[in-house]
């Protein structure tokens, strides 16, 4: 278009040019007419020009217009390509089609678990049952008289029922529980928890016909826990394990690690009470420290008494007649540390604990009398490790001191009596050593050994005393009465979880275990005395929360 315009141009110019040359030398009269024609035809050329001027301005425009089209169509292809690519993506992470059938599933699954929510709600409380059935079959070489909680005070063949053979089923293991938890705002937490079973026996209950044998505390306390972020304030007021027993998780209640058998006395050497008492705790460092203070209902388990003096009485109101109180006014007073780590992907627990107690007597000298009392220090501690993730745990602990008896499975006389009458707390060690194999996600397989064992002491000369006969000890009617210096146990057994759904979890265990007890050395018997017991359970549970 441009050298269209020059061409016109250079025309227009040549004519020009061209006419003034001719006119010039001929100089006619009609020379005015002649430069009017070529003035008209330069203004036609003129307008031309400015025509052509317009449509080149038009076709820039145009041009323009046209580009800035492209520009954008490549904008919205590029951005096109990007949704393109991103589709791409979620086609290829997006999982294969489902069928009618997993759809129907699915929504099956998904009613299921609405009608089958294992917590509930009221006023803003979160409550969650908990609990189990359970059916319990009992077999012991040697008869004791017990039911799921074993005595491990056996039998010497001097007692006729040693020579007896037992076997019992029982419901009364079974065990009813809730959670009760409320947020009062976002730090602060309150609950409550009871935990109850069927063990208690009042004098009404027998096996007769109606057995009517009553529901008892396990369990009965209120929480308040304070979470500040890296650490939190813990307090609980009620009846709880003891702060004495070995736990897995800080110091929280709840996470109490009990040897998992059938027997509901557990396992000798196994430290631990369930008891009415105040606790503290605190953590620290992003919760893998713990500190805790606690003070427990106290009572003692008393040796052969003095004749010159009483350390408790029978029960009164609200208590079992047959049953002796001690005298008491003062808590055991019961400190733990604890501390959690991770080493290797492998979780690590340990724990150290003291225990201050008091046992009070009243001295008798002839009509007056005097009251004398004496404390004592335990000590202990226990490691929980994950020596291969999810497959084998081992466990471990220790506990020491005078006055410690009631605290084992086995439950030893914490105290004794000099020929004066004077109060003597008794040493005692206690040892527990386990493992746990978790051989697949149904079936745990266990091994534990335990003991318990006391020392004489040369301060009440009547406890274990070489004078007391042991000459009859295996003579069926004989007399056999000398303290117990020993008692140790090997238990192992399985659980196997062969249902586990929403409708629960069902489980079947069995524990075998042999117990042996150890006398003191006495007269007519050379060493120390030793009788065992053999005691298989079977175990039937079904958990419905």
């Amino acid at each position: 278009m441009k050298l269209h315009i020059a061409l016109l141009a250079t025309v227009a110019a040549t004519s020009l040019i061209a006419g003034g040359a001719t006119a010039a030398p001929r100089k006619t009269k009609h020379e005015a007419p002649s430069t009017k024609a070529l003035l008209d035809q330069i203004h036609t050329m003129q307008a031309e020009l400015d025509e052509l001027r317009s449509e080149v301005h038009q076709q820039t425009a145009a041009q323009a217009a046209t580009q800035q089209q492209a520009t954008a169509a490549q904008t919205q292809a590029a951005a096109v390509q990007s949704q393109v690519a991103a589709v791409q993506t979620q086609i290829a992470s997006a999982p294969a089609p489902v069928s009618k059938e997993q759809v129907n599933t699915q929504i099956a699954s998904a009613i299921d678990k609405e009608h089958h929510n294992d917590k509930f709600y009221f006023k803003g409380i979160t409550i969650t049952p908990g609990g189990f059935l359970e059916l319990a079959g009992i077999y012991r070489d040697h008869f004791q008289g017990n039911d799921i909680s074993s005595s491990f005070a056996v039998n010497f063949p001097n007692a006729r029922q040693y020579h007896e053979h037992e076997g019992r089923f029982t419901a009364r293991q079974s065990r009813v529980s809730f959670l009760a938890q409320g947020n009062v705002n976002k730090s602060i937490v309150a609950s409550m928890y009871g935990e109850f079973d069927f063990q208690g026996a009042a004098q009404t209950a027998n096996s007769n016909q109606s057995d009517s044998y009553n529901p008892r505390i396990r369990n009965l306390y209120g929480t308040i826990d304070w979470n500040r972020g890296d650490y939190g304030l813990h307090l609980l007021a009620g009846q709880n394990w003891s702060l004495v027993t070995m736990q897995s998780k800080g110091i929280s209640p709840r996470a109490e690690v009990t040897p998992p058998q059938v027997d509901a006395q557990y396992i000798p050497g196994f430290a631990w009470a369930r008891q009415p008492g105040v606790r503290i705790a605190a953590d620290f460092m992003d919760h893998a420290l713990w500190v805790a203070v606690a003070a427990e209902n106290p009572q003692n388990n008393t040796a052969a008494g003095g004749v010159a003096s009483i350390s408790g009485t029978t029960g009164g109101s609200g208590f079992n007649s047959l049953n002796s109180n001690s005298f008491n006014d003062v808590p055991d007073i019961i400190g733990k540390v604890a501390y959690e780590a991770n080493i290797g992907g492998r979780s690590l627990h340990l724990e150290g604990f003291g225990i201050v107690r008091t046992f009070n007597e009243r001295l008798i000298s002839g009509t007056t009398g005097a009251n004398r009392s004496v404390s004592t220090l335990g000590y202990g501690g226990s490691i929980n490790l994950q020596v291969v993730p999810k497959l084998l745990d081992v466990q471990f602990s220790g506990f020491g001191g005078k006055g410690i008896g009631r605290y084992g499975s086995a439950g030893l006389s914490d105290v004794a009596f000099s020929t004066d009458g004077r109060v003597h707390p008794i040493n005692e060690f206690m040892l527990l050593g386990g493992v746990t194999v978790h051989a697949s996600k149904a079936l745990d397989l266990y091994g534990f050994a335990g003991e318990e064992q006391e020392s004489l002491s040369k301060y009440a000369p009547n406890f274990g005393s070489i004078a007391t006969s042991n000459a009859g000890c295996f003579i069926e009617g004989g007399t056999c009465s000398q303290n117990t210096r020993r008692i140790r146990q090997l238990t192992f057994g399985f659980w196997d979880k062969f249902y586990q759904g929403s409708f629960g979890r069902a489980q079947v265990g069995i524990q075998y275990s042999y117990t042996q007890r150890q006398l003191f050395e006495g007269a007519g018997y050379d060493g120390y005395p030793q009788a065992g017991n053999s005691m298989g359970f079977l175990s039937f549970r079904y958990y419905p929360f």
